[in-house]
């Protein structure tokens, strides 16, 4: 009598352990598939990610040209940029992207190939900033438009305008307009500082996907 009541509890221990089993392998792939429901998001799964993306390529193409042709002011733009890298990676981190995701900026046309007949401008509202604009010479055609992650008053940076040229950039989602003045080189035919950027924006996106980009002076 004594044996079968030692094999009645170690049938007992033996069911209760493989249940626990089940149950923490059932919870254990619970566990992963909610990490994968959470995993980070790609530029081409979040317009929001796309942007971040692009910023990041943008900067990071520039502290690399900065490097490969080295001039007395290089160090201090490339430890600028680099403190914008790191900001726009916590921006990723935020805005749920896969962090030091990069991109660059869509092939800007060269300024000869772009020019058309003024255009007349959108009738929607203005961000600030763009009172003292006027429709000029349409450039850097089918260019994609965003952020350089830079404090500051509102101003651009551009790989074909120098420094002191004035650009209006339009997007055409919202019908805002700024107009701002290029204060140092970037990777894109125009790249708006936060405070630019802000004016045109579209609640929730880092890019300007439909932008009309003019040189006014």
């Amino acid at each position: 009598m004594s044996r079968r009541r030692r094999l009645g509890t170690k049938k007992k221990l033996a069911l209760l352990a493989s249940a626990a089993a089940v149950a923490g392998g059932g919870a254990f792939a619970m566990a992963a598939t909610s990490n994968a429901a959470q995993a980070p998001k790609t530029a081409a799964e979040s317009s929001v990610c796309q942007g971040l993306a692009t910023a990041l390529g943008n900067n990071q193409r520039f502290i690399a040209d900065q490097q490969a042709a080295p001039d007395a002011q290089s160090a201090a733009r490339i430890a600028n940029r680099q403190a914008v890298v790191a900001q726009i990676e916590v921006q990723q981190e935020a805005s749920g992207c896969v962090v030091g995701e990069s991109a660059q900026d869509s092939p800007a046309a060269q300024p000869s190939q772009a020019a058309s007949a003024p255009e007349t401008p959108p009738t929607g509202g203005t961000a600030p900033g763009a009172d003292d604009a006027v429709t000029g010479e349409q450039v850097c055609d089918g260019s994609t438009v965003t952020l350089s992650g830079e404090a500051g008053a509102p101003a651009a940076s551009s790989n074909q305008f120098p420094a002191g040229t004035r650009l209006k950039v339009t997007n055409l989602d919202n019908d805002k307009s700024t107009t701002v003045e290029v204060t140092s080189v970037s990777g894109s035919c125009v790249l708006l500082n936060d405070a630019a950027f802000e004016q045109v924006r579209e609640p929730g996106k880092f890019l300007i996907r439909r932008a009309v980009i003019e040189k006014v002076g």
